[in-house]
C-alpha cells in the first residue's frame, strides 16, 4: 500500500464533477444567490440614504431587508403546489426573465433621479414574491439532479453559492455605492438573473420522479397533502422547522441591522458595512467546504441543535463588539454556525421527503421566513427605544434560551442520524 493511498480522499466536489446536470444548477444558482446578496445590501443602504436625518430612519432600514421574506407566509406553499405539478426548471427560467426586467426598470428609477422610499419597498416585496416561488423549486431541483446517495454532498456544496456570492457581492457592492452610486448595483443584480436563465438552459432532471395520474389532485388537495404529510406522518420534520424558526425569524434580522450598526458602533460607510456582510460569507464559506469534504461527522441531529445554540451566543458577543475586526471574526463565527445549521437542517429535510412531496414540504418550511418581516418590526422599534447594542444583545440572548428549551423538548430531533 503505498503512502498516497492512506491519504483521505475529500469529496468536496463530488457532485459538481460527476453529474453534468447538477453543475448547470449550481452555476445558476450562484448567479441569483449573487443577485440576492447585492440586492440585500443595495437596498439598505439606499434606504438609510434616502432617510437620512429622519425619526424612522432605523425601523425603516430594518425591515426593508425583511420585506423581501413577507411573501413567503402566502406565497411558499403556492410555489410548492406549482413545483410538484410543473415542469420546475422552465418555471424558474420564467420568473427570473420577470426579475430580470424588474431589476434593469429599477436602475432607470435611479438613473432619472425618480427614486422614492416607496418604490424601494414595492421592488423588494415584488422580488419577495418571485423568490417566495422560486426558492423551493431551486431547492427540490437538487434532489433532482444527483442520485439519492449524493444529495447530502450536493447541498453542501450547493450551500457554496450561497456562502460564496454572499463573500463577493456585498463587498464589491459596497464599493461600488461609494465609488459610484447605486446605479450600478441593480444593473449588476439585472444580469446576474439573465445568467441564471442562461445557466438553466441545458440544465435537464434525470433524477426527477414525474407524479402518475392517479396522484393528480386539485390545488388545494395538494397543498393539504403537503400539510398533512409534516404534521402528522412524519413529525420530525415538523420539529425540523419549528426548530429553523430561531436562527431565521430571530437571529436573521442582525443582519439587517448592519448598516445601523456600522454607523453607530463601527463608525464607517457603506463600504465598511459591505465587508462586514461579506464576511458573513466567509463563514458561511468555511462551513460548506468542511461539510461537502468530510460530510457530516457527528449525527444530524445533535449538529442542528448545537449549532442553532452557538450562532445565538456569537449574537450576543457580537452586540459587544465595538472594533472592526473584532466584529469580522465574530461575524465570520457567527456566519459559520448558522452554514452548518442550514445545510444539515436542508439535507435531512430533503432525504426525509419523498420527491412528489419535496416541492412542497420546502415551501412549508420556507414559511417561516415570511414571519422575519414582523420580528424585524418588533427589533427596529426596540432598537429606536433603546440602541442597536442593546437590541442585538437582547436577541441573542433570547435565542440562547430558547435554543436549550429546543435542546430539552425536541429529543427525537437529536437522534437523527
Amino acid at each position: 500500500m503505498s503512502l498516497f493511498s492512506k491519504i483521505p480522499r475529500f469529496h468536496t466536489l463530488d457532485s459538481w464533477i460527476y453529474y453534468p446536470n447538477y453543475r448547470f444548477l449550481w452555476i445558476g444558482n450562484f448567479f441569483a444567490n449573487g443577485a440576492l446578496w447585492l440586492q440585500l445590501l443595495s437596498v439598505g443602504w439606499l434606504v438609510q440614504h434616502l432617510t437620512e436625518g429622519e425619526t424612522s430612519s432605523a425601523l425603516l432600514v430594518v425591515t426593508i431587508g425583511a420585506v423581501n421574506t413577507l411573501p413567503s407566509l402566502f406565497v411558499s406553499p403556492w410555489g410548492g403546489v406549482l413545483g410538484d405539478r410543473l415542469d420546475r426548471r422552465k418555471l424558474v427560467m420564467s420568473l427570473q426573465l420577470f426579475m430580470t426586467c424588474m431589476a434593469f426598470f429599477f436602475a432607470f428609477l435611479i438613473l432619472m433621479d425618480l427614486i422614492r422610499v416607496w418604490h424601494v419597498y414595492s421592488y423588494v416585496l415584488i422580488s419577495g414574491v418571485c423568490r417566495s416561488l422560486i426558492q423551493p423549486l431551486r431547492q427540490a431541483l437538487v434532489a433532482n439532479t444527483v442520485p439519492k446517495e449524493a444529495i447530502g454532498n450536493a447541498l453542501a456544496t450547493n450551500v457554496l453559492t450561497i456562502t460564496g456570492t454572499r463573500l463577493v457581492g456585498p463587498f464589491f457592492g459596497g464599493i461600488l455605492i461609494t465609488f459610484l452610486g447605486f446605479f450600478w448595483n441593480f444593473i449588476a443584480e439585472g444580469l446576474l438573473y439573465l445568467g441564471m436563465v442562461l445557466a438553466f438552459l441545458p440544465m435537464r432532471t434525470p433524477y426527477y420522479q414525474p407524479r402518475s395520474e392517479s396522484q393528480a389532485k386539485s390545488f388545494f388537495s395538494d397543498m393539504k397533502e403537503g400539510i398533512v404529510y409534516i404534521c402528522k406522518g412524519e413529525r420530525v420534520i415538523l420539529h425540523l422547522m419549528i426548530l429553523s424558526l430561531i436562527p431565521n425569524v430571530l437571529l436573521h434580522p442582525v443582519w439587517f441591522m448592519f448598516p445601523i450598526f456600522t454607523v453607530e458602533v463601527l463608525k464607517a460607510g457603506p463600504d465598511v458595512g459591505g465587508y462586514l456582510l461579506a464576511i458573513t460569507g466567509l463563514g458561511g464559506l468555511i462551513a460548506a467546504l468542511v461539510i461537502s469534504s468530510f460530510g457530516f461527522i457527528f449525527k444530524k441531529g445533535k449538529l442542528v441543535l448545537v449549532s442553532v445554540l452557538f450562532s445565538s451566543i456569537t449574537v450576543i458577543i457580537f452586540a459587544q463588539s465595538p472594533l472592526v475586526p473584532v466584529a469580522f471574526v465574530v461575524i465570520a463565527t457567527m456566519a459559520f454556525f448558522q452554514s452548518g445549521f442550514r445545510t444539515t437542517n436542508g439535507t435531512l429535510i430533503q432525504t426525509l421527503v419523498p420527491d412528489e412531496l419535496r416541492s412542497r414540504a420546502t415551501s412549508l418550511q420556507s414559511i417561516g421566513m415570511g414571519l422575519v418581516l414582523f420580528s424585524s418590526l418588533a427589533i427596529g422599534w426596540f432598537v429606536s427605544l433603546t440602541s442597536v447594542v442593546f437590541a442585538i444583545t437582547i436577541v441573542g440572548l433570547v435565542g440562547v434560551g430558547l435554543s436549550l428549551a429546543m435542546m430539552l423538548i425536541l429529543k427525537r430531533v437529536g437522534r437523527l442520524e
